[in-house]
């Protein structure tokens, strides 16, 4: 579920970010008492995310305007199906409208390409996890939409989880150190995950007690390799360059998760468009 309180207030960032003093256009072009309803049409086949949050622009905006969608999240549809409609007042319509979009395009974007890692890893144990590659300011909508495509949340943030990488690793002195240093300060029944580029750095995180150990950047012989040197010690995550192509191989190798910030990084926005029809 998402934290609606939370999600208003990025909509209240972005409707004072794009309407500042005014829609000048809106303002110039109608009356102000113009009505009507827009529609919400997908232009390509998508996986519905972020309803609500649609939803909600319009509703800041204008308390007045009816909303209406008989789809829910995580809905997949084909091209041509109609996502919602409002209605009510054509000229707060039109100033939410970008905002709007935004937002929903981008979360369906999300979802859509979050579905097709899953479908992609069907048939393994590998589960798909996001990372902390979102959108600044919008990672509770990046994060939820992930789990609306079927995936799964990695961190939330820094505060949340331990992942010791390899900076913090080079920083500390060496895997074992910077585990052991976690061990003596981090709650005790912290999850303690550490980032592995070798077999050799594998072995090291085996040694140090790793909970989990991310493969970095190997290669899928490696990586079954190291699944089998790990052998259910520790949870196997694999992260580094996954991408559609590649997610089948490597989910197949025995991972336990596998990580991808192009969840979010690179999602492409969904083909949305919002199209208004004026009351006679």
């Amino acid at each position: 579920m998402l934290e609606m309180e939370a999600v208003r207030k990025i909509i209240r960032r972005a409707l004072e970010e794009d309407i500042r003093s005014g829609d000048v256009t809106t303002a110039c072009a109608l009356t102000g008492g113009e009505t009507g309803k827009a529609t919400a049409l997908a232009k390509e086949d998508l996986v519905v995310a972020g309803l609500d949050v649609f939803r909600d622009v319009f509703r800041l905006r204008d308390a007045g305007l009816a909303f209406r969608a008989a789809l829910k999240d995580g809905d997949r549809v084909p091209r041509g199906t109609v996502l919602a409609v409002v209605q009510g007042s054509l000229a707060s319509i039109l100033t939410a409208e970008r905002v709007a979009l935004n937002l929903f395009q981008r979360m369906c974007g999300v979802a859509t390409l979050t579905r097709q890692f899953v479908d992609a890893a069907a048939g393994t144990k590998a589960e798909i996890l996001d990372t902390r590659k979102t959108m600044p300011g919008l990672r509770i909508l990046d994060k939820y939409a992930v789990r609306v495509g079927g995936g799964r949340n990695h961190r939330y943030g820094l505060y949340d989880g331990i992942l010791i990488k390899d900076n913090h690793i080079e920083a500390a002195g060496g895997i074992g150190k910077a585990v052991r240093r976690v061990r003596e300060r981090a709650p005790l029944l912290a999850r303690i995950e550490v980032e592995a580029r070798t077999l050799a750095e594998v072995r090291e995180a085996l040694a140090a007690g790793a909970d989990v150990i991310m493969l970095d950047n190997m290669p899928v012989d490696a990586m079954r390799k190291a699944v089998a040197l790990i052998d259910g010690r520790a949870l196997v995550e694999a992260s580094g360059n996954v991408t559609l192509v590649t997610v089948k191989a490597i989910a197949s190798t025995g991972v336990d998760f596998i990580s991808s910030g192009a969840l979010t990084h690179s999602a492409r926005a969904s083909d949305i468009s919002l199209k208004v029809k004026r009351k006679p």
